[in-house]
């Protein structure tokens, strides 16, 4: 779930998959058999693009994409080996513009739970959601849209090749109402030829449709912009209908006892907005959105697997459909935990650091832990002699070999440590040289970069440039971290103080973070010196007007303490400043005021703004903090 669920591509109809017919061994235990048996008897429904077979002449005319090393790398669309001569597709119109981004919370809540839902049970809801779709539906039954189709219906498989849709301009025509588990449309290519693709063969595409019977599932088609109002009341219908099920639908929904559909319904919304206005942390999010992902994913495999099986399944097919059943069983539990709100106002940040202190060495000796590819004598020619040394060429080792009380120096070059995410003892990492020059990248295959469970880590003088993890750059889980003269190169969010957690940094450079330069969580504790922290705010959400995040984010319940001094705190996409207040009131300051809000620069809310620091225990002095997106400091309540 990395991309927006309110424009997805490519979607598709929602599934109904029927499983085989019950079966046991008598080899199997007799809690496995029922498990296996629960697990082929529950319908899994899924809102992914399926492959349809093709089977006649648009079948041996699938297309070959070239590799990919043999296209530019700014070509926008794949190369065909096509005929010259042939009529090329002229660019697709644009879709009609989606309403749901310009919504609020509160809106996107009526909407679902008043119109749509209207206090429907969660077994309902698919009722709920074909009858609002089918009642829009009867506004036009012809209109123009762009039919994102699966790119398996026209071209071989190729592992390099990225083609996310095939879209074709299509006429619509709508069938009378259907149950939305098979709703389809008639579609028949609309003139000008159009495609997302220039050179696709426009007799392929005809090809098949005719296969296809000229029929497609109406959530892969898109209805373009230039036609009447009821044509856009259809497309936003349709978007209502994806988004339901990519973000808020459950498949456990209607198997659990659920006394109000509409108020979980109503969280689940909360969720959603909480992670594209930046309130949870983009990290945390990303996390979300790779579970749920991979959960749907779970759920099709389990598709395929079960319609595979024959009549009778072997012992071996029962237990593979057992451990795919469970495993989903699991990913389930841990998306439950994400959506608890109690979770959510603390952020679910759990610690990951497992692995036990091991304190100071046997013989009460501290070691000077020398990384670099080859040691010089000058290397060390500033150290006293009876300084103990080790030397490495790789910084895992080095931090591998420490014991409280050691010293890692590292010179001038690119390293990788997966153990900088298990800082559990008091170490001191420092560079020599330009912390430019000092880069250390983290692993794109790990979800954590720098994660610190100890009393007292410092790093110093160093380069940290994150790549790929979605945890924030660095996380102090608990203890203190200091960082000084460090440069922080961002993917993720900027530098998370967990609850009851302690940081110092000072004359460092945080920049790139795709929520906050510096997350404060609630009870934690800050000191920030000298430090630039700008260009931060980087992700892109569907609505990026309403993202409050930039330098540095509070979160208030219990206040964190912060102290900020001499920082420059510029050009973040967000507020200079923010402190994340939720709406239960926990200081007794005027609630109309509070709603205001609090920006520097608003001289009526000057007092307000001053009395709300405070009570927070926030120490500001001589800061420079401009050219903020937003403001410079903001107060807001969630």
């Amino acid at each position: 779930m990395e991309s927006d669920p309110t424009t997805s591509e490519p979607e598709a109809a929602v599934e109904s998959v029927s499983p085989p017919a019950e079966q046991t061994d008598p080899d199997i235990p007799g809690d496995l058999a029922a498990a296996v048996a629960k697990s082929l008897a529950s319908p899994v429904r899924s809102v992914v693009a399926s492959p349809r077979p093709v089977k006649g002449k648009a079948a041996r005319r699938r297309l070959q994409l070239p590799p990919v090393s043999q296209a530019e790398a700014g070509d926008e669309e794949p190369v065909l080996a096509v005929p010259e001569d042939q009529e090329e597709a002229q660019p697709l119109p644009p879709l009609c513009a989606s309403p749901m981004r310009g919504m609020w919370r509160r809106e996107k809540v009526a909407l679902y739970c008043d119109q749509v839902l209207q206090g429907s049970k969660a077994e309902d809801a698919d009722e709920a959601m074909s009858k609002y779709l089918s009642e829009k539906l009867k506004l036009k039954d012809k209109w123009l849209g762009v039919w994102k189709s699966n790119p398996e219906l026209f071209f071989e498989k190729y592992e390099e090749a990225s083609i996310p849709f095939v879209g074709i301009l299509v006429e619509v025509t709508c069938k009378p109402r259907q149950s939305l588990s098979c709703f389809k449309v008639t579609v028949s290519v609309a003139e000008p030829f159009s495609s997302n693709i220039a050179n696709i063969p426009r007799d392929l595409v005809d090809e098949v449709l005719e296969e296809l019977e000229y029929s497609a599932p109406l959530l892969e088609v898109y209805p373009v912009e230039g036609q009447d109002a009821d044509v856009r009341d259809i497309a936003l219908a349709l978007e209502v209908v994806r988004f339901f099920y990519d973000f808020l639908w459950r498949d456990w929904d209607d198997e659990e006892i659920c006394e109000n559909y509409t108020a979980l319904i109503e969280e689940r919304i909360n969720l959603w907005c909480d992670i594209q206005d930046g309130t949870i942390p983009g990290p945390i999010a990303q996390r979300f959105k790779k579970t749920l992902e991979k959960y749907k994913n779970k759920r099709v495999e389990l598709i395929e697997y079960q319609s595979n099986i024959k009549e009778d399944p072997s012992a071996a097919e029962a237990v593979e459909c057992w451990k795919k059943y469970y495993e989903i069983v699991m990913l389930c539990g841990l998306l439950k935990m994400w959506e608890d709100l109690r979770l959510r106002v603390h952020g679910p940040f759990f610690p990951r650091i497992l692995r036990r202190r091991k304190g100071k060495r046997d013989f009460g000796k501290t070691i000077t832990h020398i990384v670099a590819k080859v040691m010089t004598t000058d290397m060390v020619k500033n150290l006293s002699s009876d300084t103990l040394l080790q030397q490495h060429d790789d910084l895992n080792l080095a931090l591998d070999n420490c014991y409280s009380g050691d010293i890692v120096v590292i010179f001038p070059g690119e390293y990788q440590a997966a153990n900088l995410a298990l800082l559990t003892d008091d170490i001191t990492i420092k560079g020599v040289g330009k912390r430019e020059e000092i880069m250390i990248t983290s692993e794109p295959s790990h979800d954590s970069f720098v994660v610190s469970k100890a009393d007292n880590v410092k790093l110093m003088q160093l380069s940290l440039i994150q790549q790929g993890t979605v945890d924030g750059i660095v996380v102090v889980e608990s203890g203190h971290l200091t960082l000084e003269n460090c440069l922080l190169k961002c993917e993720g969010t900027g530098v998370c103080v967990l609850t009851g957690a302690s940081l110092t940094i000072t004359d460092s450079e945080i920049t790139g973070a795709q929520g906050a330069g510096v997350e404060l969580y609630p009870g934690s504790i800050a000191i920030l010196e000298g430090n630039e922290i700008h260009h931060c705010n980087t992700l892109r959400t569907s609505d990026s007007s309403k993202s409050t995040l930039g330098g540095v984010n509070m979160k208030v319940l219990p206040a964190p303490k912060l102290k900020m001094t001499n920082n420059h705190i510029y050009n973040n996409n967000g507020y200079g400043v923010s402190i994340l207040q939720p709406s239960e009131q926990f200081f007794i300051v005027a609630e109309a005021a509070l709603n205001k809000g609090a920006a520097s620069g608003d001289k009526k809310d000057d007092k307000m703004l001053s009395k709300v620091m405070q009570t927070l225990n926030v120490e500001m002095n001589n800061n420079r903090i401009e050219a903020n997106l937003k403001g410079d400091i903001r107060i807001v309540t969630g």
